[in-house]
């Protein structure tokens, strides 16, 4: 028998988690060993048990998944980071790549989809969901994509950002990150800076737009 598949799943639907986990270890091969609803404890837990593979979705309390890929990519952990999805639109699509992810499946593919993307990246391989691939191959044609309007912030800045959007007040944002609410206000400034905006509305308003939380 192989090596024991291990990964991390991310998804804040506790009864899909279930039925994720389920699929997961039915054939024996892999095994989940640590689990979240929270985007920040998927990253906290990828560090603390350095699984093979993270199933992560894309939208997730406190951290977005696209974050949470690029935080845990950036970490040098070497776990592999797999998006499980409902979206199949481009931007998504492209977002998860850009941030380090090396698969995607969309929630609407069959259940040995998502067996067969696991055994791909543990095999060191991408995996992609057939009904979204051809956004990856447009993506090619393109010379050179206009970096995003999140680019200039730091993962603090974006930590923050989200947790604004999530309706958050500066104080109960200090209390999340456990920083002073002054750091918590100094984030807050310089992202609104960099953005070029100046009310919390417009900031919810890009966090949507960019798929860091649901509209």
């Amino acid at each position: 028998m192989g090596l024991i598949t291990r990964v991390l799943l991310a998804d804040d639907h506790s009864m899909f988690r279930d039925a994720l986990r389920s699929i997961i270890e039915s054939q024996g091969s892999a095994t989940v060993v640590a689990e979240t609803g929270d985007g920040r404890e998927a990253v906290q837990l990828t560090l603390e048990h350095r699984p093979d593979i993270a199933v992560l979705d894309l939208w997730m309390p406190r951290l977005s998944g696209e974050e949470a890929t690029r935080q845990i990519v950036e970490s040098g952990c070497g776990t592999r980071v797999l998006i499980l999805s409902m979206h199949e639109d481009s931007k998504p699509v492209r977002g998860a790549f850009r941030a380090g992810a090396l698969g995607y499946v969309v929630k609407s593919a069959a259940s040995g989809e998502l067996l067969d993307a696991i055994a791909a990246l543990r095999a060191g391989r991408t995996y992609v969901s057939p009904s979204v691939a051809h956004h990856l191959v447009s993506a090619l044609d393109e010379e050179q994509p206009a970096a995003g309007p999140l680019s200039s912030l730091t993962d603090r800045e974006r930590e923050v950002l989200q947790l604004i959007a999530e309706g958050l007040s500066t104080k109960e944002v200090a209390t999340q990150l456990g920083v002073s609410t002054k750091t918590a206000d100094s984030h807050r400034t310089s992202l609104m800076r960099k953005l070029g905006i100046h009310k919390a509305s417009e900031l919810v308003r890009i966090a949507i737009r960019e798929g860091m939380i649901a509209p």
